[in-house]
């Protein structure tokens, strides 16, 4: 990774850029399903970097003092599990998320939520669970969860049914009872066949200062404060020009995709992904925002990114892209913003992108 500037500046603050730092990834077309990555994320000190891909391989890129330079080696392949926690789940497991106290972590699947210890591996506890005794009873499933990063006793988990509950520990060993729970009242008026597929929540993210989560749905970025259940006290737009293309979505199952977001370090922007390999950041000072593309035709060294902009009817201008010509093929599903300076990470596909604030 390529060293970066001072952190804290929100995304498109002021004279505030960004420029391309790196792309690793193979440029072939065709791309195996094993390849495509599944997850990125930075370290707690932002020196390593990790991704994830289909195929069961992670990759940690770790972080040098000057702007690398490719220095040919041999390969090396070396897979090394130093603990297996098995035999815990009858789904696939959608998130894993490490507790503050240090010694324990959750993993959740579509209708339960194990809670295991470091050190153990051949048991788990259940403290959620959601099965109902006749499946056909199901009606939502859980879509993401994750630890509170100060408070060891609390977590929350989403559900495909756009609510959120948060849970204590303390108060019962299965918490098959909220303590709070966060959902926002429908509109009547935009009710359509797609609404409940919309409003299924994909991801779920503490704050760094622990008083606000952020969580995703299909359309929109929402941030919710701890203190305040009944609505969300922003909503960020990150792609509404594809509400009049919901149809032609769900005919090619790109409605059901599960973007993820991301908070900056300071809590003062935010960062997801779209589609035609464009990311949208928000700042929540300024209430700016802008898009952004990861593209290899923009990756030559230092280059600036410049603004996207995305016309949805009418005469289309210069710099703009019509939403009819839009690659739903690419897009970006996983971000990941260094928990100190302004470098970010974005996975398309099979290539993994970074870029950081310019450096005068």
């Amino acid at each position: 990774m390529a060293g970066a500037g001072g952190g804290g500046c929100p995304a498109g603050g002021g004279d505030f850029q960004w420029c391309f730092s790196q792309v690793k990834g193979a440029i072939d077309e065709d791309v195996a399903e094993a390849d495509i990555i599944s997850t990125v994320e930075f370290n707690y000190s932002g020196d390593l970097l990790a991704t994830g891909d289909k195929g069961g391989r992670v990759v940690i890129f770790q972080r040098e003092q000057e702007v690398p330079i490719l220095k040919p080696m041999d390969l090396m392949v070396e897979a090394s599990p130093r603990r297996i926690f098995a035999n815990a789940h009858t789904y696939h497991i959608n998130s894993i998320s490490v507790n503050s106290d240090h010694e324990t972590y959750l993993s959740a699947d579509d209708l339960r939520i194990n809670l295991w210890h470091l050190e153990i591996t051949d048991r788990s506890f259940n403290i959620v669970d959601i099965k109902p005794a006749n499946m056909e009873e199901l009606t939502e499933v859980i879509t993401a969860a994750g630890f509170h990063p100060h408070q060891c006793n609390v977590f929350v988990y989403s559900s495909s049914k756009g609510t959120i509950r948060l849970c204590d520990m303390r108060s019962s060993a299965l918490c098959d009872r909220h303590s709070k729970f966060f959902e926002e009242p429908e509109d009547p008026s935009s009710r359509s066949f797609f609404s409940e597929i919309i409003s299924s929540i994909s991801d779920v993210n503490f704050s760094h200062s622990g008083r606000y989560m952020m969580t995703r749905d299909y359309l929109s970025v929402k941030v919710w404060d701890l203190n305040m259940e009944n609505r969300p006290v922003e909503t960020y737009q990150v792609h509404e020009y594809l509400r009049s293309k919901l149809c032609s979505l769900y005919e090619n199952d790109c409605i059901f995709d599960k973007f993820e977001c991301c908070w900056n370090g300071s809590d003062s922007a935010i960062m997801t992904g779209s589609y035609n390999n464009f990311f949208r950041m928000f700042d929540r000072n300024t209430r700016r925002d802008i898009t952004l593309e990861a593209s290899r035709e923009n990756s030559k060294p230092r280059a600036v990114l410049k603004p996207r902009k995305v016309c949805t009817g009418g005469k289309r201008k210069k710099d703009e892209i019509s939403v009819d010509s839009l690659d739903f093929n690419k897009k970006i599903l996983h971000t990941a913003w260094h928990p100190v300076e302004n470098v970010i990470a974005v996975a398309a596909t099979n290539n993994l992108y970074i870029f950081q604030d310019k450096i005068n």
